[in-house]
């Protein structure tokens, strides 16, 4: 009988310790989940959930040092850059996701393999209407690629000047730079498309890899450069983002597509400083994962995917 009652006894103790564990699990499954989310999603203001079919998106994807940013508006798809030949995978993946088959307007800023190393996949695999091109080429295999599938599939290709005006759904955008005012000799970056999305009352300013001269010449220009969101120069170096640039694009948002613990050491500290001096809000790619900008016309919340 003193067996029994002892055998009970640790049953008891048994089945509460597993009570315990199965508590204790439970609290920390749906903490790390709550926490997940909060990882993943942040708002920054009220978007109109009513018109989220209307709604702009604009999707900085993650592929480590290079740029990919895929924009969508009413049905309507545009690629700026496409990252390196080696994340084309990744890159084509993405687009899949967002149930992209075709892309109305695809822009090469420049000719640097971390911003076209993809683009010749991308070619080929979708259905594409209109390639816009920086005037300046290069003798690299990646850019040679990148012109055989153009060329292969008969595909227009404009090489846009300063003041170009495109109809993109319910958005357009204009091409505000590069100007050709100064002599940018071989330095590639100067020759950046830079361009202006506007839809409603928000505006999103795209800058390549736009250095401090090309800049400048843009200034001199007298286009109107305001901006709700700036996607960083040059992956946030210190040879972009003049003060004088930053004060006349004065963003609220600011956004670094940049790879982690990159070689170049980039972004810089003094960029970082002039953003956060200026009380620009600041996402990175590197920190944040793909972020995406969702605006209704009036408003633009972000979203953050690891």
């Amino acid at each position: 009988m003193k067996n029994i009652r002892k055998n009970v006894l640790n049953m008891k103790k048994f089945l509460t310790f597993i009570v315990i564990i199965a508590v204790c699990f439970t609290s920390y499954f749906f903490d790390f989940e709550e926490k997940s989310k909060a990882d993943i999603t942040e708002t920054n203001a009220v978007v109109d959930i009513n018109n989220l079919e209307e709604a702009l998106k604009i999707h900085y994807i993650n592929i480590g040092q290079a740029d990919a940013i895929l924009i969508q508006q009413n049905n309507k798809a545009m690629l700026i850059d496409s990252g390196e030949y080696e994340t084309r995978e990744t890159v084509n993946e993405y687009l899949k996701r967002q149930n992209i088959s075709k892309i109305d307007y695809v822009v090469a800023t420049h000719p640097h393999a971390d911003h076209i190393g993809a683009m010749s996949s991308i070619i080929d695999n979708f259905d594409i209407g209109k390639v816009l091109i920086s005037k300046k080429t290069h003798t690299t295999n990646v850019y040679k690629r990148f012109l055989e599938s153009i060329n292969r599939k008969n595909i227009e290709k404009v090489i846009p000047q300063v003041g170009d005006k495109f109809d993109f759904g319910k958005a357009n955008f204009e091409i505000v730079g590069p100007t050709y005012t100064s002599d940018y000799n071989d330095n590639t970056n100067n020759y950046s498309l830079v361009l202006k999305l506007t839809y409603g009352n928000n505006t999103f300013l795209f800058t390549g890899d736009a250095e401090e001269l090309s800049e400048n010449d843009i200034l001199k220009s007298n286009v109107d450069l305001k901006c709700d969101v700036l996607k960083v120069g040059h992956h946030g170096s210190d040879t972009s983002t003049s003060d004088s640039f930053l004060k006349a694009v004065s963003p609220k948002y600011a956004v670094i597509c940049v790879g982690e613990d990159n070689k170049y050491g980039i972004p810089k500290k003094s960029t970082i400083e002039k953003l956060n001096n200026n009380g620009i809000k600041i996402y990175r790619t590197d920190e944040n994962g793909t972020i995406i900008a969702i605006s209704d016309g009036n408003n633009i919340s972000f979203q953050k995917e690891k």
